[in-house]
């Protein structure tokens, strides 16, 4: 097969042969540079999705809330020094909710739209009482928003007028199970009789402990605010768009609305400040395999000058000479891509299988993006010929008598 490749090729492949030692080294150097770069990107990927799934499948990505109540002060030219206090935050529903809700349905970005009840309650069961939130809802639409079924441990996402769904340890602290009643008492002095349905785990102690879903026309009922609901859930088809949204929202109607982002503020400081570690090492270890390549193709050179010579003596070109140590560069490159890609795989598998939660459930989804290969493959050789250059313009330029010479 070599007398059908280009002289260039041959000498380039010899030439590496002939220093085995020395690529397996720089080799063995680029696969490592390599496979960090795939196990750490793969990894901070995965972990990104596992959050972005949690968070994206227990909350509304934009919530509408009513706009604050301000206290203003009395326009009397008598009273010097007033003293304005905030007012309490009542239960308060959005003005005019139905028309803003059949408009954001009507938006392009909009996928979902649920309106929702909000208010604090107590439960009672027997000698035990527990503060907890209420949230009354519509199944059929809330469910497409926050995937409550699918983290219920026990019963159903059956919600009819006299029925609730609690957490895991609301029930444990009242000493409740499914088919139990509870007692559900509001501040104007409303009870109401529910039986459990089904019983959630979201993975946060404290929304178990308080979190609670009736039917919306109950909670209406119960909070005395017939015909009203205090916000209104959406989900949007750019999740990274949701903070522009919901301040278009916001200037366009007379709500308030806070997106998922701007409620983790924290986790994208934490996300940006992994994804800039994240890029600095990559651009290290770049770096770091730019370097080994081109000195291991500078010590060659320097070997190899007489070699040089010669061929420069028979004739061969500079342009050759300075395409046999590119070629060189790029098949460095390749061969460290190739198997770096392998071992960050196997890496990740191996990772993947050994590290779990506490429940024995998966720290983070594995995913294996085709981008990240391709990427990889493309730039791992790129790197060994611009590596290369310095090296391959320098054997180029070889004075053949004076390398013979030595």
């Amino acid at each position: 097969m070599s007398q059908w490749l280009p002289f260039e090729w041959i000498a380039a492949v010899r030439f590496l042969r002939e220093g085995r030692m020395q690529t397996v080294f720089i080799i063995l150097g680029i696969t490592i540079g390599v496979g960090v770069i795939v196990f750490m990107s793969a990894l901070l990927t995965g972990l990104q999705a596992n959050f972005l799934n949690r968070v994206l499948t227990s909350s509304a990505q934009i919530q509408l809330l009513p706009p604050d109540q301000v206290a203003r002060p009395l326009r009397d030219a008598d009273i010097e020094d007033a003293i304005v206090q905030r007012p309490a935050q009542r239960v308060v529903s959005i003005d005019q909710w139905p028309k803003i809700a059949a408009r954001m349905a009507t938006l392009p970005d909009i996928a979902m739209v649920s309106p929702t009840m909000s208010g604090s309650a107590l439960a009672v069961r027997g000698d035990a009482s527990r503060a907890i939130s209420i949230s009354g809802i519509e199944p059929e639409s809330y469910f497409r928003i926050v995937r409550i079924p699918d983290y219920l441990v026990a019963g159903n996402a059956r919600l009819a007028s006299d029925e609730i769904i609690i957490g895991t340890e609301l029930a444990k602290d009242l000493g409740a199970s499914l088919g139990d009643k509870l007692n559900i008492e509001t501040a104007n002095g409303t009870t109401i009789v529910l039986r459990i349905t089904g019983l959630f785990d979201l993975g946060n102690k404290g929304a178990n402990e308080r979190n609670a879903y009736i039917a919306l026309r109950t909670a209406q009922s119960l909070l005395g605010r017939i015909g009203a609901v205090t916000t209104i859930e959406l989900t949007v088809h750019d999740i990274y768009a949701a903070e522009t949204l919901a301040q278009q929202i916001a200037a366009s109607n007379p709500v308030r609305a806070d997106s998922w982002i701007k409620t983790n503020a924290q986790f994208f400081t934490a996300v940006n400040a992994q994804q800039t570690s994240n890029t600095l090492i990559r651009v290290f270890v770049a770096l770091s395999v730019a370097f080994g390549i081109a000195a291991v193709l500078v010590v060659s050179v320097i070997q190899r000058s007489k070699d040089i010579g010669i061929l420069r003596a028979m004739g061969t070109t500079r342009g050759q000479i300075l395409r046999i140590f590119l070629i060189q560069g790029g098949l460095l490159g390749l061969a460290g891509a190739v198997i770096g890609a392998a071992v960050g795989v196997g890496g990740l598998y191996w990772w993947h299988a050994a590290v779990r939660q506490v429940d024995g459930s998966e720290l983070f989804p594995l995913i294996l993006q085709r981008e990240l290969f391709i990427v990889t493959l493309i730039l791992a050789p790129l790197t060994g010929l611009l590596s290369a250059m310095a090296p391959a313009l320098r054997a180029a330029r070889l004075d053949p008598v004076a390398a013979i010479r030595g």
